[in-house]
Order: C-alpha cells, then sequence, then structure tokens
C-alpha cells in the first residue's frame, strides 16, 4: 500500500508539475479544444515504454547497494523538483502558440521523447523504487507502476478538460503548489527509507 501511495503522489507531481509536456497539453486545450489536449495527454503511453524498459535493465542488474544509493538520488532530485514546483508556483506560465497539426499524439510524443524530465525521473526514482518494491513482492512494484501512470496521465487530462471548458489558468498555481508539497513528503520518504536500507546492509 505504501508503494501505491508513493505512485499516486509522485504521478499527481508529475502531471501537473511544469514542463514541455503539460505547456503543450494546456496551448493545444486552449487554442484547438479538450479533445485536443487529451491526445497530447496520452503521449507517455508512447515514449515511455522504451525508457521504463531501458530503467529497469539497467537499474534490475544494480546490487542492493547501488539500488539504495539511486534511490537516495532520486529523493534529492524529487526534492530539487519540490522546489522548482513551488517556484514556478509564483509566476505565470507562459504559453506559446504553435502551428495547428492534427497529429497531436505524434506531436505530443516527439515533445516527450525530447524532454530529460522521464529519463532523469526513472532512472533516479522510478526504476529504483520499483526494483525495491519488486523485491519485497511483485504486486508493489506493479501497483506503484499503475498508480503512477493513472494520476500521471489522468491529470493532464483533466487539467485538458478544465482547460478547455474554462480557458482558464487561474487555479494552476495551488495545483503546482501541492504538488510540490507531495513531492516533499515523497522526496523525504526516499531519502529516509534509501538511508536505512544503507545502514541495514
Amino acid at each position: 500500500m505504501t508503494y501505491v501511495l508513493l505512485g499516486l503522489s509522485l504521478g499527481l507531481s508529475a502531471g501537473i508539475a511544469p514542463g514541455p509536456l503539460l505547456a503543450l497539453v494546456l496551448q493545444r486545450s486552449l487554442h484547438h479544444g479538450t479533445a485536443s489536449g487529451i491526445r497530447v495527454a496520452l503521449a507517455p503511453l508512447i515514449t515511455d515504454v522504451p525508457i521504463v524498459a531501458l530503467a529497469f535493465v539497467l537499474v534490475g542488474r544494480m546490487s542492493t547497494a547501488w539500488v539504495q544509493a539511486m534511490l537516495g538520488a532520486g529523493g534529492l532530485f524529487v526534492l530539487w523538483l519540490a522546489y522548482d514546483a513551488w517556484r514556478q508556483s509564483h509566476k505565470v506560465l507562459v504559453l506559446n502558440t504553435a502551428p495547428s497539426a492534427k497529429q497531436d499524439v505524434l506531436h505530443g510524443a516527439m515533445v516527450n521523447f525530447l524532454n530529460p524530465h522521464p529519463y532523469l525521473f526513472w532512472l533516479t526514482v522510478g526504476a529504483p523504487t520499483a526494483v525495491r518494491a519488486w523485491r519485497s513482492t511483485p504486486w508493489a512494484a506493479i501497483g506503484f507502476v499503475l498508480a503512477f501512470y493513472v494520476l500521471l496521465l489522468g491529470s493532464k487530462m483533466i487539467l485538458a478538460v478544465a482547460v478547455g471548458r474554462a480557458r482558464s489558468l487561474r487555479r494552476e498555481q495551488l495545483w503546482l503548489r501541492f504538488s510540490a508539497l507531495l513531492l516533499v513528503v515523497a522526496g523525504a520518504w526516499m531519502l529516509v527509507t534509501a538511508l536505512q536500507g544503507l545502514t541495514g546492509l
């Protein structure tokens, strides 16, 4: 249950955190309607498969000590994401007008594939956490990954619907600050877990 809650927290935070894909989701929702934004939001279903597979292969071959160390590094990365989300919440989100395109999913996939955040996340946070969960019980790892993607995709789709209907970004600041708090909790948990694991080896 702990890993499911962690996956939900990280998924929600990643889903509403500022980034190229979220900006494209909001831009398409504002200029082309809700359906366009939702199609872009589903891009991780295409791009994340090879990224996640590579991360699992690399991290899965590491010793327990290295996995714990990577988990600690991931905790620091998550805390940095929390700081960045809080900092961004004090700014006005600026959306660049992009040319109209019918291939929303392809455009979103290209943006997400070229974005370094998915690679950094899965190498330092996602894969080490899932591998540690798998070594406890496979269901914990499956629950973590599923919970992460349900909230990652779901939160972006909800934002696309909200922006597409309301044509307003006023609530973005509150969501960003809430995601920052979730990231602080998740990052702290990862650091404590990594330290406990290293000292117990």
